[in-house]
């Protein structure tokens, strides 16, 4: 049940964060945002505030914001059609009953002529009388079919209108605000633990351990392994686990004076069944935090994190690729109750790191993924034009399917890892 909560209140977070970037600055620059959804599928409840509707769906996979004109505004109204037109104080039209106009008795039924909801605004039709009117139309009017309103998107208010920098900010502010919600996370972190050495000091040595026996005591600064440089307690840590079961030199400094010492960490199984070495020492306490000081760390924790999946990236593309560098929501599932119950600020630094990687993967230049999209926008700044849409929304469909059949396979990966 932990579990299941911190899942929640975590993907929650993070893909929320990651789509209102995206709806804050399209709302921004004047378009239209139709839909702010959690989730993919079926609908499990919706409500709207302004001109936009939040939707809570039912696959926890993501999230997205519809804008206007991201795909072709689909307009059903053609010249003959008779239409029931509604009018607002201004006495423009307000909303437009396209059918079921029995239901809408106050209506003006008329015949359409000449219509246009994107550039003029206007619909020219005969009325009851068989006399041509023109009707000025509200940039705010809803087509209402079946009962369902649509507010319309005049070609202001859509996404190709604007400029290239308003769109492509508009698409970069979600993992943009994926990497400030890490270094707001790890900011917090460090007001509450306060902020750790940044360095590779010994805090404490476990009696009978294999660091004891060698020698080493608290206070100790690690300088280097097997000549090595390890400027930090992460990167002291990597090396230790990478090297069970053997002997491994240790350069040290203690009272300013330097000296070496051989160690053979202990083979112990790690969080995902492989084997690690453990030497036996603990990390420092905590320092007393400074707003700078926290600061600091939020920000140089969030890097450290970024140059960490890059490390991976760089494997992946120098064809290292195995499955295991990668997690569906099976494993994110396994991983994060394991943080859950390793504590509250493990699962701080955990959520951070997810945030991260979230806004990392999400600018890697993949059809269907905000860095596609940034590319598509790019070439178009240096083509000085748009691209053909049918091509480029073809190519996204199909970079989205080949990531639903990665996201299938990883998972199937994830379960036999895990469950099997």
């Amino acid at each position: 049940m932990n579990t299941i909560i911190a899942i929640i209140i975590i993907f929650g977070l993070l893909v929320s964060i990651h789509e209102w970037g995206h709806l804050y600055f399209a709302k921004r620059a004047g378009i239209l945002c139709r839909e702010f959804a959690i989730g993919f599928g079926p609908k499990l409840f919706s409500w709207k505030r302004n001109e936009t509707v939040y939707t809570l769906r039912l696959l926890p996979l993501g999230g997205f914001v519809r804008m206007a004109g991201e795909d072709p505004e689909q307009i059903t109204i053609k010249p003959g059609y008779e239409i029931g037109l509604l009018f607002n104080q201004e006495n423009k039209v307000s909303q437009i009953i396209i059918n079921n106009k029995s239901k809408h008795p106050e209506a003006r039924v008329v015949q359409v002529e000449r219509i246009d909801l994107e550039h003029e605004l206007f619909i020219e039709a005969y009325d009851d009388e068989g006399k041509l009117v023109r009707y000025a139309v509200d940039e705010k009017a809803q087509t209402i079919q079946d009962e369902q309103a649509t507010q319309i998107a005049p070609y202001h208010r859509q996404f190709g209108s604007k400029t290239v920098g308003q769109r492509a900010l508009a698409i970069f502010a979600g993992p943009m605000m994926n990497f400030i919600l890490a270094f707001v996370i790890l900011t917090a972190y460090a007001f509450m633990q306060g902020v750790p050495e940044n360095n590779a000091l010994v805090g404490g040595v476990q009696p009978n351990g294999p660091a004891a026996e060698a020698g080493l005591q608290e206070g100790d600064l690690v300088v280097s392994i097997d000549g090595e440089a390890v400027d930090n307690w992460v990167d002291m840590t990597i090396i230790i686990q990478e090297h069970p079961n053997e002997p491994i030199t240790f350069e040290i400094e203690r009272d300013g004076v330097r000296q070496q010492v051989e160690i053979t960490p202990e083979e112990h199984t790690g969080q995902n069944g492989e084997q690690v070495g453990l030497v036996g020492i603990e990390r420092p306490g905590n320092h007393e935090p400074t707003i700078l000081s926290a600061l600091a760390f939020g920000l140089t924790e969030t890097y450290a994190f970024m140059v960490m999946i890059f490390d991976v990236l760089g494997m992946i593309v120098t064809g290292q690729f195995s499955l295991d560098y990668v997690a569906g929501p099976v494993g994110i599932y396994n991983y994060t109750g394991q943080a859950a119950e390793m504590g509250f600020f493990v699962l701080m630094r955990w959520a951070a790191a997810l945030s991260v990687n979230l806004g990392i993967i999400n600018l890697l230049p993949l059809p269907a993924l905000d860095g596609g999209r940034l590319v598509f926008i790019g070439l178009e700044g240096l083509r000085g034009k748009p691209l053909d849409p049918q091509k480029e929304g073809l190519v996204h469909f199909i970079g989205f399917a080949l990531l639903m059949l990665l996201m299938i396979v990883v998972t199937w990966n994830d379960i036999n890892k895990f469950f099997l």
